[in-house]
């Protein structure tokens, strides 16, 4: 799949490319980003040049993961957001917003406006988000954006060789007012 474009009266999503790996390295020097993603810690330049080069353009041709760079209209980079392909029909969301740019729903306005492109133009029906349990600014964007927090899941986060508890959510068509693919038939109540 080519690269897209989404835009917002606010951002830009779009692709990140070789011409970003500065800005990627800089954003992700941050320690909560470390503390909270899978990232390599300690990040270094090379692992911002791998990212941009190979996993992002590699991860739009094969369709398994569309990476958005979340950029403000006057080209700062306030976070990042990827869409990997999960099971069919299920894509997983994750993001993070950079220091300077949070707390002012960026993140959120990118969560929706990718899922709704995610949706109507890939043709997924679910949406899951996962995040360690005590990673609350990843709840807040998820909750903020309409995700259903489903439970927690023990022991279903890698990050660095220690496994932990993670919590996990979803944002179905419906949510946002859109068609499934598929029929939906949810479990009755008892």
């Amino acid at each position: 799949m080519e690269p897209v474009t989404l835009t917002t009266d606010r951002l830009v999503l779009r692709t990140v490319g070789p011409d970003d790996s500065d800005a990627v390295y800089e954003a992700v020097q941050d320690p909560d980003i470390q503390r909270w993603t899978t990232i390599p810690s300690p990040y270094l330049p090379e692992h911002a040049l791998s990212f941009t080069e190979q996993l992002v353009p590699d991860g739009w041709a094969q369709a398994s993961m569309f990476t958005f760079g979340v950029f403000l209209t006057g080209g700062d980079l306030a976070g990042m957001l990827g869409l990997t392909m999960r099971s069919l029909g299920t894509a997983e969301v994750g993001y993070w917003a950079a220091v300077g740019h949070r707390g002012r729903g960026y993140v959120t306005e990118a969560t929706l406006t990718a899922c709704r492109w995610i949706f109507t133009t890939v043709g997924v029906d679910r949406v899951e988000w996962r995040a360690e349990v005590g990673n609350a600014a990843s709840r807040a964007v998820a909750e903020r954006a309409g995700f259903t927090i489903e439970g927690t899941l023990r022991s279903a986060i890698n990050n660095k060789g220690v496994r932990r508890d993670c919590w996990v959510g979803s944002l179905l068509p419906s949510d946002l007012g859109l068609p499934s693919t598929a029929p939906y038939l949810p479990a009755r109540a008892r």
